[in-house]
């Protein structure tokens, strides 16, 4: 999968923005103001995904390409490298959760609001 695909992707989930507040390289996805991903958009080597955390700890037993979230909270996020083999079709999986994750964690009338959007 490349930057764009992924960009595409992203935006196509409710309620999503993109934004550039760590750097002009450092795209960060957020959903009603909240991020639920980011990359480096020139590298495009790893993607942040949050998840919860007993969730982390496992895909990081289970895929040799998923790691601690790198420069986040390694509890809560997990790094996966673009070039490790996992499927793109599980990535995207995987960013769906991190996104519905974010949305879960949402005031109730700000959640209310990206409904509204839909």
């Amino acid at each position: 999968m490349d930057i764009e695909k992924f960009r595409e992707y992203c935006l196509s989930l409710p309620g999503v923005t993109e934004e550039f507040p760590f750097g002009e390289t450092t795209l960060v996805f957020k959903v009603m103001g909240k991020v639920f991903t980011l990359t480096d958009l020139e590298l495009f080597e790893f993607i942040n995904l949050k998840c919860d955390p007993e969730e982390a700890v496992e895909l990081r037993e289970r895929y040799e390409g998923v790691t601690p979230g790198y420069h986040m909270n390694k509890k809560h996020w997990n790094s996966v490298s673009m070039d490790s083999g996992i499927s793109n079709k599980l990535i995207l999986e995987w960013t769906k959760n991190s996104y519905d994750l974010v949305v879960k964690s949402l005031p109730k009338k700000v959640r209310e609001a990206l409904q509204s959007q839909q």
